[in-house]
């Protein structure tokens, strides 16, 4: 599902209002974390001090989750029903950022629960690894096509009071 946002491509940047962009501005501290993620995984697959980093991951990871779900609710809670209402929620841009967000919060819980279960081999500890690398692919991609093509069409979508009640109810999730 991931070419499915190609159709849209080429749009101009716009200047986002208030929410948008604080919806925006989330991402970076995201890809950070997300980049320091992946770099323990690298770190695991080539058996550096596995046991450890290991560890640091499943922290991190946990330190990820707590701020990506109140991002993810944002969106998915406030921005895609309102999108929805013009271009619909089973199809197109918006089926395709759930289902993002869908898998990469599957890879995320299931890396927990088995990481935090104990008792894993190096081989499993690299599997478990694989998740997270595919949380990372799975997210820069999706912040990509956020930024690029869904955003800039929210703005141009929506109405200033929409904008406004955008703003006004992800200021309510925390």
């Amino acid at each position: 599902m991931s070419g499915c946002m190609s159709a849209f491509g080429g749009m101009p940047q716009a200047e986002l209002s208030e929410g948008l962009k604080q919806l925006k501005s989330e991402h970076p501290p995201l890809l950070d974390q997300l980049e320091g993620l992946y770099g323990l995984t690298q770190k695991i697959d080539q058996e550096t001090d596995i046991d450890h980093n290991f560890g640091e991951l499943i922290v991190k990871v946990k330190e990820l989750k707590a701020a990506l779900d109140p991002h993810s609710e944002r969106e998915e809670g406030v921005l895609f029903p309102m999108m929805g209402v013009y271009i619909g929620t089973t199809s197109g841009p918006i089926a395709v950022m759930e289902y993002e967000h869908d898998q990469a919060k599957a890879n995320i819980a299931a890396f927990l629960a088995k990481a935090e279960a104990g008792q894993t081999s190096t081989d499993e500890k690299k599997k478990l690894a694989e998740l997270i690398q595919n949380a990372y692919s799975i997210l820069t991609e999706h912040f990509s096509k956020e930024e690029n093509v869904l955003f800039p069409m929210a703005e141009r979508m929506l109405t200033g009071e929409e904008k406004a009640e955008l703003y006004r109810k992800i200021q309510e999730i925390k």
